[in-house]
Parts: structure tokens; C-alpha cells; sequence
């Protein structure tokens, strides 16, 4: 294989970044959008769940067999093929006209969507030599950590000016572009003469075992988790489904997710890192918007607009890492400085309070934004060091599919943490106000004169007192369950903390590994 002009490097670059973005922000775009999909398609706001739901399912499902199908069908042919599902049916999702053909769609989707993460990082690894990698984990990095931020704020512009199908209409642009750029500047894979046989028994245990444990995490709490016999019969074909699925895997000669490459030390203790790491991303993205909006009254734009700056700090910091890299820094060391830097921010972000202003988040996140480039980056980068070539693709899925894991397992336990500590702080509140306290009574007064100022003699002037107070009340409540979450996400940070120092260096790559990560 000829070796590739800058040029084409840089195209190949934008193409597979472009992409991974774009696959990104459809998995939080969607959710500032749930409410007018809702009163638009006649469903209730727990149906119209499902649309998220359908997408995070066909996504973890497709992510780890990524590798197998680009070597089944051909790395750009399955590539091409992801980029144009994703579009095609982000086109069908705009023109849903019913709750479960939009779900259906998210669904196809997402079968789309998830290849295109793990395959546009193939692709970067595969086209950059070794001493080139650690720029192209940064690379990917700045998509990885862009894409989840951009969705909000991309969502709520749109939503406030404009209507719910143009977010999956955006895609149409994107996608022609992107294909175009892939079939011109995506190098052709040699030929496989003999192909893999197709490990049916695989696909299945995995669809029904990774599917089940989706579904659990995802609608685990809307379904009260364990009260639900729906919940708990998933989760039982959750766990036989996965136990079986890794016996098969390691039993069968050739299968859909090689297993074995976990034999790699450096990979294991990557994978359970990037864990934790997913945990931390899609946890503070899914706690501080909710926190702004509920308790400090912003808007799903100005919501996005505040998290923005800290993702820029992000992708100024991550070229910087990844240079740093190909210098033969030991990646060991960013990954230190990240988790210290974001058990930082979690510590910052729990000391905020219902008088703060915006500025008073800008450390913090800028913080966040620090610590997730000095994570990415050398993570993505442990990841493949010590694999051979033809593992690289399959190592990058399953890293991929353990950070998408690790996400949704995050948003469900600290869902469920928040929901736990709301009930708490809620009676310790009203524990505390009754109708003989002066604070109380000084409050009511305050309201109720408040309001016989604006409102006419005839409105129930102390029943609307009552309701201010509980709103007030509930503020105070919520404010204290997302500043509980926040300490809760830095304790996870320091459990995996220690995780670090198992790892070992890799060792430099010799010319006849770069040669043949060339040859791939």
C-alpha cells in the first residue's frame, strides 16, 4: 500500500471526525426536542422516551460487531454503506408521521450510527503511522468530546426558532458530503480471498443480551426498576444472554467480537478505564443541564452555549496531548493529571448554590474540558498500542462499546441517585417549614402581599402562595440532589483512580510494526 499524501490524510481526517460528529450529536440532539415531538405526534412524554431508547439500543448492539463487518464486507463498502443508512434514515425519522414509525427509524438509525463512531477511528488508525497515532486519537477525541455538547445546543437552537425535523434533517448535508469525501480519499482494503464465516450464534446472544441490558438502563427507572417484572426478566436475559456470549465467543473459531485480544493487558485495563470514563462524560452532561434548567430557569440553548467554551478548551488541548505522544510521553501520566482534574471539578461543582450566575460555572467546566482532552487522548491511544494490526479494528469497537456502556450505566445509577436523594432532602425541607415557624411566616407574608399587588381580589390568593412556596421549595430540593450527584461522580472518579498504575507502557513501535499498521 502506497503511502498516503498529507492531503489525503487531512481529508481522510475531516471525513471520519465529521462523521463521528455527526453520529454524536443525533444522541443527545433529540433530547431537548421530546416535548414538542410529543404534543406534535399525539404520545405522552414515557412513550415518546422510546425514541431515544430504540437509538442508545441499535447503538450498543452494532458497535462491538463493527470489526467483524468491515472485514466481512469490505472497511469503505461497510463504511459507506453506515454513512448512507444514517442518512437515509435520518430523512424517514423527519418524515415520521407516527410515535413507533419515528422509533423504528431511530432504530435503523442507530444500526448506522453506531458503526460510524468505531469505524471512522479504524480508519484514523489505520491511515496514520505509529508515531502518528497519538495526533489521531486527539483527532478523534475532539469529535468524541464535541459531539455530545454540540447536541444541546444545536437541538435547542432549532427547537426555539424552527421545528423537531430538521434535526435529523441537518444530517442530509452532512452525510452526501461525507460520502463523497470517504469514496475519494478512504483507501481501499485488499480483498479477502477467504471470508470469515458469519458466528450467527454470536450476533444473536449479543443482540438479545447487550439489547436487554439497554433496555434496563435505559427505562429501568421509568419502570421502577425491580418492581417491574418487565425489568427484572431483562435483566435475567441479560445476564445468561452476555454469560453465553462470552463463552461462545472464546469456544468459537471465528467469531463476531474476538474476546480474546482482552488477553492484552494494556486493552483490559483501558477498557475498564474508559468505563469510567463514559460514566463521568455522559453523567455531568446529563446532570448539569438538568440543574440549569430546573433549578436556575436557562433555556436548552443557553443550556448548550455554557457548556460550549469548555469543549473548545477541549480541542485546543487535545492536538497539544497527542503531539505530546508521538514525543514519547507516557500516556500514563495525562491519564493521571485527567482523573485527578475532573474529581476537581466534580469537588468545584458541588459547592454551587440557587444565587449563582453563570460565571461561577466557567472554572469548573473549564476544568471538565482540561480533564476530558488529557483523557481521550491517551486512552484511545493505550487502547491499540499493544494490538497487532488486524486487531486494531476490533479493539477500537469494544473500547467504544465499554465508553457507551459505561455512559448509560452512569445516567441510570446517578438517575436513580438523584431520584433517591430528592425524596430524602424533600423531607428533611418540609420536616422543617410548618405553619408556626417564623421563617415560615415570614415567607408566606412576603408571597402573599407579592401577589395581592399583581392579582385581582377574586383569585385564591392563599392557594397560590402555597404552590409558589413547594415550587421554591422543590428548587431547593433538586438544587441539593444534582450537588449530591456531582460528589457522587467524583467518589466513582477516586474507585477508578487506582486503575491507572496497572497498566504497563507500551512498548515502542519497531519499523516493522508500523509497516504493517501501514498495510492494514
Amino acid at each position: 500500500m502506497e503511502p498516503l499524501s498529507k492531503t489525503a490524510k487531512i481529508f481522510i481526517a475531516i471525513t471520519t471526525i465529521s462523521a463521528a460528529i455527526m453520529e454524536l450529536i443525533d444522541t443527545s440532539i433529540v433530547n431537548v426536542a421530546l416535548n414538542q415531538m410529543a404534543g406534535n405526534l399525539g404520545a405522552s412524554i414515557e412513550d415518546i422516551a422510546w425514541v431515544i431508547t430504540s437509538y442508545a439500543i441499535a447503538n450498543v448492539i452494532i458497535i462491538p460487531m463493527t470489526g467483524f463487518l468491515a472485514t466481512y464486507f469490505g472497511r469503505l463498502r461497510y463504511y459507506m454503506f453506515s454513512i448512507a443508512l444514517f442518512t437515509v434514515a435520518s430523512i424517514l425519522c423527519g418524515t415520521s408521521t407516527s410515535l413507533w414509525e419515528l422509533v423504528f427509524w431511530r432504530f435503523v438509525q442507530g444500526l448506522g450510527g453506531g458503526a460510524l463512531l468505531s469505524t471512522s477511528q479504524a480508519i484514523l488508525f489505520e491511515n496514520f503511522t505509529g508515531k502518528e497515532r497519538g495526533m489521531a486519537a486527539a483527532l478523534f477525541g475532539m469529535g468524541v468530546v464535541l459531539g455530545p455538547t454540540l447536541g444541546p445546543t444545536v437541538g435547542g437552537l432549532i427547537i426555539d426558532s424552527y421545528s423537531w425535523p430538521l434535526i435529523f434533517f441537518i444530517n442530509i448535508p452532512f452525510g452526501i458530503v461525507a460520502s463523497i469525501l470517504a469514496y475519494n480519499f478512504v483507501p481501499r482494503t485488499p480483498k479477502v480471498d477467504v471470508k470469515p464465516s458469519i458466528d450467527w450464534s454470536g450476533i444473536f446472544l449479543l443482540t438479545i443480551g447487550i439489547g436487554a441490558l439497554q433496555y434496563v438502563l435505559e427505562r429501568g427507572e421509568t419502570e421502577d426498576w425491580f418492581d417491574s417484572r418487565l425489568i427484572i426478566g431483562l435483566a435475567l436475559v441479560a445476564a445468561v444472554g452476555l454469560i453465553t456470549f462470552i463463552w461462545w465467543e472464546f469456544k468459537v473459531k471465528e467469531p463476531v467480537v474476538n474476546l480474546r485480544i482482552f488477553k492484552d493487558r494494556n486493552l483490559m485495563i483501558t477498557a475498564i478505564l474508559t468505563f469510567f470514563v463514559g460514566f463521568i462524560l455522559f453523567t455531568s452532561v446529563f446532570i448539569f443541564p438538568l440543574m440549569l434548567q430546573r433549578v436556575l430557569g436557562y433555556t436548552a440553548y443557553e443550556t448548550g452555549i455554557t457548556l460550549l467554551p469548555a469543549s473548545v478548551l477541549s480541542i485546543i488541548f487535545m492536538p497539544l496531548i497527542g503531539k505530546k505522544l508521538q514525543q514519547g510521553t507516557n500516556p500514563q501520566i495525562f491519564v493521571t493529571l485527567g482523573f485527578i482534574t475532573l474529581m476537581g471539578f466534580g469537588l468545584l461543582m458541588s459547592q454551587a448554590d440557587q444565587n449563582v450566575s453563570s460565571g461561577f460555572f466557567t472554572l469548573p467546566l473549564m476544568i471538565r474540558g482540561a480533564g476530558l482532552a488529557l483523557l481521550f487522548v491517551p486512552l484511545n491511544a493505550m487502547a491499540v498500542a499493544g494490538l497487532a494490526p488486524k486487531d486494531i479494528a476490533q479493539g477500537v469497537a469494544l473500547n467504544n462499546m465499554v465508553r457507551q456502556i459505561g455512559g448509560s450505566f452512569g445516567i441510570a445509577i446517578v438517575n436513580n441517585y438523584i431520584a433517591h436523594r430528592t425524596a430524602i432532602h424533600r423531607v428533611d425541607l418540609v420536616s422543617n417549614i410548618y405553619n408556626g415557624s417564623p421563617q415560615f411566616a415570614e415567607r408566606y407574608t412576603q408571597i402573599y402581599q407579592g401577589l395581592q399587588s399583581k392579582l385581582p381580589v377574586a383569585a385564591n390568593l392563599p392557594q397560590q402562595t402555597y404552590q409558589i412556596m413547594e415550587l421554591s421549595m422543590m428548587k431547593q430540593v433538586y438544587l441539593r440532589s444534582y450537588l449530591d450527584a456531582f460528589v457522587y461522580v467524583t467518589i466513582f472518579i477516586m474507585v477508578a483512580f487506582p486503575l491507572i498504575f496497572l497498566a504497563r507502557r507500551a512498548p515502542k513501535a519497531n519499523k516493522e510494526t508500523l509497516h504493517a499498521a501501514e498495510e492494514v
